[in-house]
């Protein structure tokens, strides 16, 4: 049985992969929300697991967990999967989740506000002028 070869991407080729700079990479390593990365020759080589997780540290971000809460969640994984820190794990996400679906309901209103103004406008235009 074979496995698939595991990345090993330049810090350079990682950023480009994860949409992060390589400057955020390493701060994220100096401050703990990623691992101390792998180096070969002094250069650091990010596998699989270390995209996988940039991947999440992302979406996180982009749902606007702040960095201290992904500082957290990262400390918690590396304490490993002991019942209190998947609780804790597990309640973090689920209070990012019911945040980021408000959020969602709100900004679903917020369009449906803006499509009714937009067709407002249309009606606007159908309408003859009068001479």
């Amino acid at each position: 049985m074979t496995t698939a070869p595991t990345v090993s991407l330049s810090i350079a080729e990682a950023a480009e992969a994860s949409g992060l700079s390589a400057y955020t990479l390493r701060y994220y390593e100096q401050i703990g929300l990623i691992a101390p990365i792998d180096r070969r020759s002094g250069a650091r080589r990010y596998c699989d697991a270390d995209m996988r997780w940039l991947d999440f540290l992302v979406r996180l971000r982009a749902t606007g967990m702040s960095m201290q809460g992904m500082q957290r969640y990262a400390q918690l994984l590396r304490q490993g999967n002991t019942g209190a820190s998947l609780d804790e794990r597990q309640a973090m996400l689920e209070a990012h989740a019911a945040r980021l679906e408000a959020d969602i309901r709100a900004q679903r209103e917020t369009l449906q506000y803006i499509r009714k103004k937009i067709r407002g406008y249309e009606e606007m235009r159908a309408v003859p002028k009068r001479a």
